[in-house]
């Protein structure tokens, strides 16, 4: 177990964090402002599926924040949001390819496409996020990165 989270390793990491959160408020302003660049479906029980995620994502995204401003400032509490946003990451991608998968989403053009990459995001990142996290849950907790 690592004893010490690098200045780098955070900082990274952070950059990571805060650039997802963004792309989640891209994926709603396009879906609010020009949904046509974005939606794999124009039926009305699709437009009504996505339009049940806004909440959920503002809430992945309020994780992502505080786990990157958590790595920043070096809060005791950094790994609690960074398993936070995990465990939210994989509820949602667990909501959203089982619907992707039900109505035949990923294979209805390039949106479709970009439904799946987005599926795929979001498994690898929660992963990613959470190994981090159990990884050097002692590090973060203890706040004993000595590259102050």
């Amino acid at each position: 177990m690592n004893t010490e989270v690098s200045l780098r390793t955070r900082r990274r990491l952070a950059i990571l964090l805060f650039g997802i959160a963004g792309l989640i408020l891209a994926f709603w302003l396009a879906w609010y402002g020009h949904r046509s660049l974005v939606a794999a479906d124009h039926t009305e029980a699709y437009v009504a599926f996505e339009n049940a995620f806004p909440v959920a994502d503002g809430w992945l995204a309020l994780l992502l924040i505080l786990s990157g401003l958590g790595l920043l400032r070096r809060w005791p509490s950094t790994t609690t949001w960074l398993f936070l946003a995990a465990g939210a990451g994989v509820y949602l991608f667990c909501m959203d390819v089982l619907y992707d998968l039900e109505q035949g989403i990923w294979t209805k053009g390039a949106n479709g496409l970009t439904e799946l990459a987005i599926n795929i995001l979001t498994i690898s990142l929660s992963i990613l996020v959470g190994g981090f996290a159990w990884r050097n849950r002692e590090a973060l907790a203890s706040n004993s990165d000595s590259t102050r």
